[in-house]
């Protein structure tokens, strides 16, 4: 292992170190932690622990739970490798010569793809005239309960379908027809409005005559 000491976060190391059935293989190191488990952070430049301020969505702070713009300081590992690790993490970046029983002897499946319609399109390289539907199963799943088969495959976001269309043609609808109707209900308010003004001011200049009138007769 002191091939991995003094290294940093995403160096590579050649597999050999490890023995000759790593023969070709490139590692590169993702992470790690110590005993306690304090994990590793890239940017600090020491081999052993220290207290940094961090914020909500850094590295190694989850931030959940926390005010608004809330800092806290906590203790992280740096990114250099030392003896006190009790786990290191490594990714393969490069295959060798000769398959890993249980680890590169077989390919997994990919089980997830892109959800969102443009991306399953980008991926597959289909033109908008084409069902994206049916390239979502290869990622199907089948299972069998109680005696019967269920398959499920991933729900595609921002499918035009015309149901899709239906109920936006229908909503569209549905807010012309409130705002034809606001204009109607506006029109014969202010058709209301004045017509109340205009009796109003009739009865004022009526009143108003008739006190005229009698005050003309009592001189």
């Amino acid at each position: 292992m002191r091939a991995f000491y003094d290294k940093r976060l995403a160096a590579e190391v050649p597999g050999d170190v490890l023995g000759d059935e790593w023969k070709g293989y490139i590692l590169k190191i993702a992470g790690g932690n110590d005993k306690q488990g304090f994990g590793m952070k890239q940017g600090c430049l020491i081999p052993g622990r220290c207290k940094i301020l961090m914020a909500p969505g850094d590295q190694c702070f989850r931030g959940y739970g926390r005010r608004k713009g809330e800092r806290r300081r906590k203790g992280v590992r740096g990114c250099i490798v030392s003896p006190d690790l009790s786990v290191l993490n490594l990714v393969i970046t490069k295959i060798g010569e000769s398959p890993i029983p249980g680890l590169t002897d077989k390919e997994i499946p990919k089980l997830r793809g892109p959800k969102r319609a443009s991306s399953i399109r980008k991926l597959f390289a289909l033109s908008k005239d084409d069902d994206v539907r049916k390239y979502v199963n290869i990622y199907r799943r089948t299972k069998e309960k109680d005696g019967k088969t269920y398959s499920t495959a991933p729900k595609i976001q921002r499918l035009i379908t015309p149901t899709k269309l239906q109920r936006k043609r229908r909503v569209k609808n549905l807010k012309a027809k409130k705002i034809q109707k606001a204009k109607t209900e506006a029109a014969s308010y202010q058709k209301l409005l004045a017509q109340r003004t205009k009796e109003a001011k009739e009865r004022r200049s009526e009143s108003l005559a008739k006190k005229r009138a009698q005050s003309a007769a009592s001189n």
